[in-house]
């Protein structure tokens, strides 16, 4: 498959549509049948995250049994969602909400 880096799902998130606002978050839960290397190659190639911040993100899904790991507009956010899903990462898409 092809996997849409990050400059691409920053260009079409410039023609999100006006009736989500807002944004949105993906989060990615643990599993117990995607390794580690195929969780951060994943981060790395669909969020755009260097290794190091896909290792952590990996980490903490891992101890906390959830991760926060892209944070967008509704369309970018979603897109990012469907590709990670498609490779066979257990996430979701939630309206984000920042904690204080």
């Amino acid at each position: 498959p092809n996997y849409m880096n990050n400059a691409r799902l920053y260009e079409m998130s410039k023609k999100q549509s006006k009736s989500k606002r807002g944004k949105y978050e993906v989060i990615l839960h643990n599993d117990d049948h995607n390794t580690v290397d195929h969780v951060i190659d994943c981060l790395m190639d669909v969020c755009d995250q260097n290794h190091l911040q896909a290792y952590q993100c990996a980490l903490v899904t891992h101890n906390s049994k959830k991760c926060s790991v892209f944070v967008d507009n509704h369309t970018t956010a979603d897109m990012a969602y469907q590709q990670l899903q498609q490779m066979g990462l257990t996430v979701e898409l939630r309206k984000y909400e920042k904690t204080k």
